[in-house]
């Protein structure tokens, strides 16, 4: 018997990917409002990369511990709740300060986003019950998160450009009002009750392990391999998450169902998303610095020049179902990563015959958004076809963590990469120890440095420092591609031939 179809279903997808592009823009947003704040808060380096990271490692370190207590209180409570803290984060970034002050409201934003993302995959497969149905509103939200992260710079420099950085943040207030109130009156809510006591050392161990996990990587390309720092974050990470995940594997109602990556589909799914995620976070931000400081582009202008990303996204996004239906899923996800991997490595093919100018990136970043859209799409339909119904919001955190910790290990990891590179290309400029160890710090402290300059001397720091910064980003680039095709190969090699779109494929 075919189950009953929710009349309130498709109004139930406009409200919840109207919840996911808010949070998915909040991870890119500040790319384009970055130089403004920088100029405005002079953070140090340290403090930049946190301003940009904190919400999504806060998000992924809670998206475990969301989704438990989504089923317990309700999916639908919780998501109004998570709102309701985002915007009252937002409103303290509004009026921030100080560089600490973004960086702690930048987190609450992630507490709150934590609290609404699984509950927006729980509640769509609550209210899409028939397979086709809920394969298309499967891809929606990929569209809508992965062209959220793409569209945020773009948005961000259409509200900077005139309003300054705390416009970024003021965005997310009405918006945040307008979900709660429909979200209030049409979604439904749903449970999925679970027996035992509330795991709070599950709780500890799993906030504990991924903080440590991301924190340990970000000083890792901080300080290179020789921080003790680094390392001891890893330790402690590797330990905590080791313990967490055994732990989970003795509990009769654990906290996340580890038994999920026993299945091949759902393991590669999510492993093909979070590589994907770092090469495509690393990309974004460092081709969003490449257009301000190293091309002069307003951030209006950046954010516009970045639309052949979320574009290409967005479109093959909708078109995946119907090839899913019609090809193996090895040969739709696979071939989306490939395309991936050829999007990353087209500037530093271009670059070899000669400087790089916008029509070579704007290739570049159609093809990237093109594999994202059909790579994430197929995964994700992938990976919740595999899931059993009672394990969805452990699957949804799972999913949604390896987008959020992926995008941010790609800035943390190749963004530090590709400054080790840039100061590697950096000449010797003539200044001072005091000005070249600014200029060094970063490309945005070398435009500070730049602006402050009297006469033609800043334009030639400006050019020789944008010179060393794109030396540096097209190697990174083809670092970053060398993730999607390792998750291709993966992907060929392990999914079975005939493996369909069904639900609870093993």
């Amino acid at each position: 018997m075919t189950p009953q179809r929710d009349p309130r279903r498709w109004a139930v997808l406009a409200i919840l990917s109207g919840s996911l592009l808010l949070i998915a823009m909040d991870t890119t947003i500040l790319n384009v409002a970055f130089p403004s704040l920088v100029a405005d808060l002079r953070p140090s380096s340290v403090q930049q990369l946190w301003i940009i990271d904190s919400y999504a490692l806060v998000l992924s370190g809670l998206l475990v511990t969301a989704g438990a207590l989504g089923d317990r209180w309700g999916r639908k409570r919780l998501l109004l709740i998570g709102f309701g803290v985002f915007a009252l984060a937002s409103l303290l970034a509004v009026f921030a300060e100080s560089a600490w002050q973004v960086i702690a409201a930048r987190a609450l934003l992630g507490a709150g986003g934590a609290a609404i993302m699984p509950a927006t995959l729980s509640i769509l497969r609550k209210v899409f019950t028939d397979a086709r149905e809920r394969a298309l509103a499967y891809a929606v939200w990929s569209a809508v998160f992965g062209g959220g992260m793409a569209f945020g710079p773009v948005v961000g420099g259409l509200l900077v450009e005139n309003n300054g950085w705390q416009s970024a943040f003021l965005i997310n207030i009405p918006v945040a009002l307008v979900i709660i109130a429909l979200g209030a009156w049409i979604l439904p809510e749903s449970h999925q009750p679970r027996a035992g006591r509330w795991d709070w050392w599950g709780v500890g161990q799993s906030v504990v392990g991924m903080l440590a996990l991301a924190g340990g990587i970000k000083q890792l390309g901080k300080g290179g391999p020789a921080d003790p720092m680094a390392w001891g974050l890893l330790v402690v990470a590797a330990v905590t998450l080791t313990v967490f995940v055994r732990r989970q594997l003795r509990l009769e109602h654990p906290l996340l169902q580890i038994r999920l990556f026993v299945s091949r589909p759902f393991a590669i799914a999510a492993s093909s998303i979070f590589l994907g995620m770092i090469a495509m976070g690393s990309a974004l931000f460092l081709i969003t610095q490449w257009f301000q400081y190293g091309q002069g582009y307003t951030p209006l202008e950046a954010g516009i020049r970045l639309l052949p990303a979320p574009l290409g996204l967005v479109l093959t996004s909708l078109v995946t179902p119907a090839l899913m239906h019609r090809l193996p899923i090895r040969h739709v996800m696979g071939g989306g990563l490939v395309l991936m991997t050829a999007g990353l490595a087209l500037p530093w093919l271009l670059q070899l015959s000669g400087p790089l100018g916008y029509g070579e990136i704007s290739v570049a970043l159609a093809v990237l958004g093109c594999g994202v859209g059909v790579a994430t799409t197929a995964a994700s339909v992938t990976l919740m076809a595999a899931t059993p119904a009672k394990d969805v919001s452990g699957a949804a955190a799972i999913e949604e963590t390896a987008y959020e910790l992926g995008a941010a290990m790609g800035v943390a990891v190749l963004g530090s990469v590709a400054t080790a590179l840039y100061r590697v290309n950096l000449p010797d400029l003539g200044l001072t120890a005091e000005t070249t160890a600014a200029v060094r710090d970063s490309i945005g402290e070398a435009a500070r440095v730049a602006s402050e300059l009297a006469g033609p001397a800043g334009g030639t720091l400006l050019t020789r420092a944008a010179d060393a910064f794109t030396s540096g980003m097209t190697p990174t680039f083809l670092m970053a591609a060398a993730l999607p095709l390792a998750a291709a190969a993966i992907t060929w090699a392990k999914i079975p031939k005939g493996l369909r779109p069904t639900e609870n494929a093993h």
